[in-house]
């Protein structure tokens, strides 16, 4: 994808490629016919299991963060704190919890095929386990419930980095094994409550993201991080917390997933997956110490996650860099991760130049970004260690201006993919209206729909990429990949 400027007021597509590993719906037939097709594509030539829709999360898009029952979650807690640039918070979201109806509408009217959000563990168990919130039950069901009846797909995120307070304040969320009881007992309470309408669910949103951003920088609540790798903390430990908290998600996701599939999949066919950032990394020059820095970046940002749920343990590299500090897993963990993704849902916004940074590895604490030893170069100035991994944010450079149809799109990478054998399921756009953007607040909108934040009645109004993705699902448009790759890629297209 290539940089163009950006605004305040533009609209960012991202995307997140459904991989169900475990399912296949192409014959050889389709997939011959479909590789047949030249650079040309419309809706038509994707399956009607494909689906193509938009997604939220709980505490972007809700608001009503003090109402009917609903505790604070660390997002709460940090942006009270006055640790957003421009001070706001998320009270306000993009008003969702009143204005579903209205919302679910809309997306019927846009065409959307499926829908992608997030379930506020807050709203649903305020004391993070025990009774569950009669009102917080009430707004799920019947946010399901209008979806079903407009026969929108429904995608399920059951954690969307916004972790209950008083869990946090327990034993510190994440860091702690304990949570392993607590998400799972959450979980339960979704499957049972919802299951019967509800049959994808993603167990938890970019917990890559989580471990770096949240325990090694500190730029995301609960803001861990020691000296000298992150900013403003009183508490935290960068060398090791941040393997620490992506060993417990990776055992929360698994524990999870045996659960549904021991209690729930028999009866409501559902599958559960884990969804995860990416970047796609490409060697910086031909330099042995570049390809190899290029396959270490990859091995220490996507498969710090994904060895673990298809091979059972993590990448050789990771664990000969970081020694002690990375967690082991046992051999009755080995088996509980080891095949526990259904499915593994990717965002992805950009791809970057990856050159060795091995030769400024020193004597001394040393923390995730030390380990990588990777510099990661691309169009725009990006240092991964200064940047914080604010990725939402920093990818606003990826816009679509909202009253511009989109020049390029991520659909050429995706059918490229498509057409070359990957088993490719959905394509969500981040995200389907303008929401509080974490760490940018309301200044740095990406939906395809506007919200007039300034209105105390939240009007939406559909940007011109609305207007064109509901064209292009209907059937009235299509892409032309020769537009929307360069011209240098032009050759690898044709292949």
């Amino acid at each position: 994808m290539a940089a163009s400027s950006s605004t305040s007021t533009c609209s960012s597509f991202s995307l997140l490629l459904l991989l169900l590993a475990a399912a296949t719906w192409r014959s050889g037939e389709a997939a011959a016919a479909t590789a047949a097709r030249a650079l040309n594509f419309t809706r038509q030539d994707f399956p009607r299991e494909f689906v193509f829709g938009a997604g939220t999360s709980a505490y972007q898009y809700e608001g009503a963060t003090d109402e009917d029952g609903r505790s604070p979650s660390i997002w709460d807690t940090f942006t009270h704190a006055g640790k957003m640039p421009d001070k706001s918070t998320g009270d306000l979201g993009a008003g969702g919890y009143h204005k579903y109806k209205e919302d679910v509408k809309l997306m019927s009217d846009t065409g959307l095929e499926a829908y992608r959000f997030s379930i506020s563990w807050s709203r649903l168990i305020p004391r993070g386990r025990g009774p569950v919130n009669p009102k917080g039950l009430e707004y799920y069901n019947s946010l399901i419930d209008e979806l079903v009846e407009r026969g929108i797909e429904i995608h399920v995120t059951l954690y969307h980095l916004d972790f209950p307070q008083v869990l946090e304040d327990e034993y510190h969320g994440w860091l702690s094994p304990r949570v392993i009881e607590d998400f799972t007992a959450y979980a339960d309470v979704c499957f049972r409550e919802f299951g019967d309408r509800v049959r994808h669910w993603t167990t938890m949103d970019e917990p890559n993201v989580l471990s770096i951003a949240a325990y090694d920088s500190g730029a995301f609540p609960p803001c861990r991080c020691s000296p000298p790798f992150g900013i403003n903390c009183t508490a935290g430990n960068s060398t090791v917390e941040p393997y620490v908290v992506a060993h417990n998600s990776i055992l929360a996701h698994a524990s999870v997933a045996k659960l549904y599939r021991d209690k729930y999949q028999a009866t409501q066919k559902g599958v559960v997956g884990m969804n995860i950032y990416s970047f796609w990394n490409y060697p910086f020059s031909s330099s042995s110490a570049d390809i190899a820095a290029t396959q270490r970046a990859l091995d220490f940002m996507v498969g710090w996650i994904l060895d673990p749920l298809v091979y059972g343990d993590y990448p050789e590299i990771m664990k000969k860099k970081a020694g002690s500090r990375i967690p082991s897993f046992t051999e009755e963990q080995y088996e509980l991760i080891r095949g526990s993704a259904d499915f593994i849902g990717i965002n992805h916004y950009t791809s970057v130049y990856i050159s060795d940074g091995s030769n400024g590895e020193k004597a001394g604490p040393r923390d995730y970004n030390a380990d990588m030893a990777a510099t990661f170069r691309s169009k725009f100035s990006f240092d991964v260690k200064k940047a914080k991994f604010i990725f939402e944010e920093r990818y606003a450079e990826w816009s679509v201006c909202p009253y511009h149809a989109p020049k390029r799109s991520e659909g050429a990478a995706m059918s490229r993919a498509f057409r070359n054998g990957a088993d490719v399921k959905g394509y969500f756009v981040w995200s389907f209206l303008d929401v509080f953007e974490l760490l940018a607040g309301y200044h740095s909108p990406f939906g395809l729909h506007y919200v007039d934040f300034e209105d105390p009645n939240l009007p939406r109004q559909p940007k011109l990429s609305a207007h064109w993705y509901s064209k292009f699902l209907r059937g009235e448009i299509g892409i032309n990949i020769r537009n929307t790759i360069s011209p240098d890629e032009h050759e690898h297209a044709d292949q």
